[in-house]
């Protein structure tokens, strides 16, 4: 069975997934970014090798997200925790994945508007093309190295689309994961043990160090002595962008004009009122 964490990217998945990944991975709850990697990204282009299928055939790609999914959980008969940045929505007739074979899964959302100056400086995108890229519902996510094109959606088509699972997912947002850490962790934990994910009782004495060691300045210091090989590459220097940036001071009062502020609050109205972001 697969567990999903998903989100819209540049939203708090990479939070979620280090502190999870510390609290089931390591020993001690101290994070590091070993135990970060044991949760993967699907899709992942070695997920297709592994079938003999030729990253650049993206029909095939298409075609095989559920094939993928069940050599991934034949690994280990045990759940797998999946990390992604897909919409849970069917292309050309072939669906994201099985929902049989979903235990369930957690979304991060985050304010678009500061969702979209943080998307810009990762993929090296002016604010108005992150603007274009984020209200388009038809939107595709490029090939990568590691992974290969997937169907991304809008903002509030990728949030939409996972509410499909009903009473199978938890959505938290990224303000209150940063604002209302231990308080949104264990509401966090409640859900992994009412799907029968987690069955113990919460270690806080571990969550404390968790929770400690992934302040977004621990990670900060930990990136300038450490490779963080999720990192984007800077196409004009050839050298890695930092990924932990700005993070909780990232402040699209100060980086987002009126107009582009304007043109993403009239295109998702509807989920940042429901959000609480208007």
């Amino acid at each position: 069975m697969i567990f999903w964490l998903a989100s819209y990217p540049k939203s708090g998945n990479t939070l979620l997934r280090s502190i999870l990944a510390t609290y089931f991975f390591s020993k001690d709850g101290k994070f590091k970014f070993e135990h970060l990697y044991k949760i993967g990204q699907f899709p992942n282009t070695d997920h297709f090798l592994r079938l003999g299928i030729n990253p650049a055939d993206e029909k095939k790609i298409f075609e095989n997200y559920i094939n993928a999914q069940k050599e991934i959980i034949k690994e280990d008969e045990k759940l797998k925790f999946l990390k992604t940045h897909s919409a849970l929505a069917s292309i050309n007739g072939n669906e994201f994945t099985d929902l049989k074979k979903t235990m369930g899964a957690i979304y991060v959302v985050r304010d678009p508007r500061n969702v979209v100056t943080s998307f810009a400086y990762h993929m090296s995108l002016d604010i108005d093309q992150a603007v274009d890229i984020i209200i388009n519902p038809k939107q595709f996510m490029p090939k990568t190295d590691k992974v290969p094109r997937f169907f991304l959606s809008s903002w509030g088509l990728n949030f939409n689309t996972w509410k499909k699972l009903n009473d199978k997912i938890f959505f938290i947002k990224y303000e209150d994961l940063i604002n209302k850490k231990k308080t949104t962790l264990i509401k966090v934990f409640k859900f992994l043990k009412k799907l029968k994910i987690y069955n113990s009782e919460l270690d806080m004495v571990k969550m404390n160090k968790i929770i400690k060691t992934t302040e977004f300045n621990e990670m900060q210091k930990l990136e300038k002595v450490e490779t963080f090989t999720e990192s984007m590459v800077d196409i004009k220097s050839g050298t890695r962008k930092p990924f932990f940036r700005l993070g909780p001071k990232n402040n699209w009062k100060k980086d987002l004009s009126s107009k582009n502020c304007v043109k993403i609050e009239k295109a998702f109205e509807k989920e940042m009122l429901e959000l609480g972001y208007l």
